[in-house]
């Protein structure tokens, strides 16, 4: 029977009954194409609906999504990749004596079955697949290798993949291959996508693939550009990221304050989405090559202009012009965590799957920049002069030891949890650990979250604001930066206009759930 679970405001969890259902209740809702629907997220058993509230109310929205009947057959893709496979991993012959079968008969059947792409998630370009020789059932390592080569051939549940880059897991590895299944120089850069046919084949030799690799910030030499005397502690180039490439194994990413982003262009002039500079705890020292005109929002932090003799103060949210060589010096945050910086005309940098935006995770777009990067600017595209408009007063973001209240949605898993878990989430104070970043917030309470379930969740969509909770029962809230998908249960999500301050939070900072 398929269900339909509240995800987020801005989103809903249709659940299967298993995979064959869930990846033949895919085509038909892209084929509804309803109204309101933004993405659709598919995983092992459920697929996660995004969606524009604005166009749909969730609860009409649930109606005409268990409207939708599943295909009476999975669909047949037209788009076929054959992989060849070096079957020598380490884990080979432990995999073969789980399933009882020789080493050379687990290779033969593993070449022999025809693997479809259920879900894509984990790092773009990772696609799980399912194949059709029920002999594939394989626990996954009871503790994860902290380092696995781009290229690795696995077997985790029921699946099998292929790591597209260098990272940790737990999956049980036996090959590797040379095909890359990602890469930006080609269109799309997956090569994997939900429901691709997928075949393996007996690789003739040859050495692993080598690791994909987030590329240096190049040396610039412009007429108007930015160079980073001092970084702080996380400085990256944000704009309002990638929507709608989950398919691709890509999340949204983007500023974790999009308010302040938004707000930091419109003050120089600059389109909302415009790319700007994110910098987490303050502590940054610029050089500007040619003249400017920038804007601070976000987080509070002393700013002051240097010109080599004298400094200026520059006020929170108001256009200031600067003159070529000035030093653009941002102090320590006073409240909130990320100052966000517009700069006139925009950085001059390439998109990356239509986006500047840096993604932590997946290593998307420029590498966090360090001491002596420069960064190429349009430069000012109007003169100089600054531009003043009507601003509402600041509001104060949190502090250290600050309680703040963001609101929640319940679900899709809340049913996981004791009733007594429940009311732990929302009567007690959780605390920002330093252990933070823009992945996730990872919380602390006095009480741990108890489960009323044991075992394993197949894993399944998330939404940035998703509370997970580990094993722990500590909570982690999803920021920007989090993964497509996740096999830990999800106790709620912070709503969407809470995000702009959940991403704001400083370590210290203490939270209060309340439901909306």
């Amino acid at each position: 029977m398929i269900r339909v679970l509240p995800a987020a405001d801005t989103a809903l969890l249709v659940e299967a009954a298993d995979l064959d259902e869930s990846m033949r209740l895919l085509p038909a809702l892209r084929e509804a194409r309803l109204d309101g629907v933004t993405e659709l997220v598919p995983a092992a058993r459920t697929i996660l609906v995004r969606f524009d509230p604005r166009v749909v109310a969730a609860e009409r929205l649930a109606e005409r999504l268990l409207a939708v009947r599943p295909a009476a057959e999975r669909s047949v893709s037209t788009e076929a990749v054959t992989i060849p496979v070096q079957y020598d991993g380490e884990d080979l012959e432990e995999v073969a004596q789980h399933l009882g079968l020789g080493v050379d008969a687990l290779v033969e059947r593993h070449l022999a079955a025809t693997w479809t792409v259920a879900f894509t998630g984990f790092a773009p370009g990772f696609g799980y697949l399912v194949g059709d020789d029920p002999v594939f059932d394989v626990p996954r390592r009871p503790s994860p290798r902290t380092r696995i080569p781009a290229g690795s051939v696995g077997l985790a549940g029921r699946f099998s993949g292929v790591y597209p880059k260098q990272s940790p897991g737990g999956w049980q590895l036996i090959g590797r291959t040379e095909v890359p299944m990602w890469d930006l120089d080609r269109e799309p850069p997956a090569l994997l996508a939900p429901g691709t046919t997928v075949r393996f084949e007996r690789a003739a030799g040859g050495g692993s693939a080598p690791a994909a690799a987030q590329p240096p910030n190049a040396p610039v030499d412009a007429a108007h550009a930015v160079e980073v005397v001092r970084p702080g502690l996380q400085l990256l180039v944000q704009d309002l990221g990638r929507p709608g490439l989950a398919a691709q194994g890509v999340s949204t990413a983007g500023a974790a304050d999009r308010a302040a982003l938004r707000e930091a262009n419109r003050a120089v002039g600059n389109a909302p989405g415009e790319a700007g500079l994110e910098l987490a705890g303050g502590g940054a020292t610029l050089r500007f090559r040619g003249p400017a005109v920038v804007a601070l929002t976000g987080a509070l932090a002393e700013v002051r202009v240097h010109d080599g003799i004298h400094d200026r103060t520059v006020d929170p949210g108001r256009a200031l012009a600067i003159e070529d060589g000035d030093e653009l010096r941002i102090g320590a945050a006073r409240d909130g965590l990320r100052v966000l910086v517009a700069i006139r005309g925009g950085i001059a940098i390439e998109p990356v799957l239509g986006s500047r935006s840096t993604d932590t995770l997946a290593h998307l777009g420029p590498a966090q920049l360090g001491a002596g990067d420069t960064l190429p600017l349009h430069g000012p595209a109007h003169g100089t002069a600054a531009v003043e408009r009507t601003r509402a007063p600041r509001i104060p973001l949190p502090t250290a030891g600050a309680t703040v209240e963001l609101g929640i949605v319940l679900g899709p898993r809340d049913d996981w949890f004791t009733e007594g878990a429940i009311a732990t989430l929302l009567e007690q104070e959780w605390e920002v650990t330093p252990r933070s970043d823009r992945v996730g917030v990872r919380l602390q309470g006095e009480r741990a979250l108890e489960r009323a379930r044991d075992g394993e969740l197949e894993s399944e969509g998330a939404v940035t604001g998703a509370i997970q909770v580990p094993p722990d029962g500590q909570p982690v809230l999803f920021l920007p930066d989090h993964p497509l998908t996740g096999g830990y249960p999800i106790i709620g999500a912070v709503v969407d206009r809470d995000l702009d301050l959940a991403g704001q939070l400083p370590p210290g900072a203490r939270i209060r759930f309340r439901i909306r």
